[in-house]
C-alpha cells in the first residue's frame, strides 16, 4: 500500500509542472474571452484591456515558472515541453491577435478593416515559430528569432501605444506587425537571460545587464507602452551582439 501512495505522490509531482504549464494557457483564453467586447466595464477600477495585459503579463510569469518547478522537481517530460509549445501558442501567438485585431476595430474604426485582419499573421508567425524552435538544435542556450513570449510582451505595449498616441498611423501598423510577425521565423540570432557557466563580463552579459535596466526606466516613464520599447531595445541589443561577434570573428582571421 505504501508503495502505491509512494507512486501516486511521484505522479503528482511530475504532473505540477504541467498544472503550471495550464494556468498559462487559462489566462491566455480568459484573455481572448475579454477582449472580444473591451467596451464592457472591467473589475478593480481597470478596463478590460488593462485586465488583458495583466492576464498575458500572468502567462509569461507561469511560464517562467513551469520550468523553474520541472527543474527543482527533476520533473521534465517530452509531455510538458509538447504542452508548454501549445500553451505558448494560446497565450503568447493566438491572445495578442486576437486582442490587436479587437483593439484596433474598437480604438480606430477609421481604420480600413483589412488591417485588423493582418493580426493574423501575428498567430501564424508564432505558431512557425514554436514548430521551430521544437526541431532546432542550435537554440538550447539562446534564440534564433524573436521568443513568443518577448512578442506578447511588444503588443501590450504596442496596443497602449494604439489606444493613446496620434502618432500610430495605418501604415506605421502595418509596417510593425508585418516586422515583428516575421522577426519571430527570421534567422536573428538573440540572447537568453540562462547564465551558464557562471557570470562573467562579456557582451551577452553586458547586453542584458543594460536590457534590465532599460526596461525599469522605459516603463517607469512610458508607463504601458515601456513594454513595446522594451523589446526594440532587446532587438538592438541581440543586433549589436551579432556585429561585434562577426567583427571579432573577422579579426581573428
Amino acid at each position: 500500500m505504501s508503495g502505491d501512495r509512494g507512486n501516486k505522490a511521484g505522479r503528482m509531482v511530475a504532473w505540477m509542472p504541467n498544472g503550471v504549464t495550464s494556468l498559462s494557457l487559462v489566462c491566455g483564453f480568459v484573455a481572448i474571452v475579454l477582449s472580444g467586447d473591451l467596451m464592457s466595464p472591467g473589475a478593480f477600477g481597470l478596463s478590460r484591456l488593462e485586465l488583458c495585459w495583466i492576464l498575458i503579463g500572468s502567462a509569461a510569469v507561469f511560464d517562467f515558472l513551469d520550468g523553474l518547478t520541472a527543474r527543482l522537481l527533476h520533473a521534465t517530460s517530452a509531455i510538458g515541453k509538447e504542452l508548454d509549445s501549445l500553451c505558448d501558442l494560446v497565450s503568447f501567438g493566438v491572445a495578442p491577435a486576437v486582442m490587436l485585431y479587437h483593439v484596433i476595430r474598437v480604438f480606430r474604426p477609421e481604420w480600413g478593416e483589412w488591417i485588423a485582419w493582418m493580426s493574423v499573421m501575428i498567430a501564424v508567425c508564432g505558431a512557425l515559430r514554436l514548430a521551430k524552435f521544437n526541431v532546432d538544435t542550435r537554440q538550447t542556450s539562446s534564440f534564433i528569432g524573436l521568443p513568443i513570449p518577448a512578442n506578447a510582451i511588444f503588443w501590450i505595449g504596442y496596443m497602449a501605444f494604439l489606444v493613446s498616441s496620434d502618432l500610430a498611423g495605418e501604415l506605421l501598423s502595418v509596417a510593425v506587425i508585418a516586422v515583428v510577425s516575421l522577426l519571430m521565423v527570421s534567422e536573428l540570432p538573440m540572447f537568453s537571460f540562462k547564465i551558464k557557466g557562471g557570470f562573467k563580463m562579456d557582451m551577452p552579459n553586458i547586453s542584458r545587464i543594460v536590457l534590465i535596466i532599460s526596461a525599469i526606466l522605459l516603463v517607469i516613464f512610458w508607463g504601458v507602452e515601456g513594454f513595446m520599447w522594451t523589446i526594440a531595445v532587446y532587438v538592438s541589443l541581440s543586433i549589436i551582439n551579432v556585429l561585434c561577434r562577426a567583427s571579432a570573428d573577422t579579426a581573428k582571421k
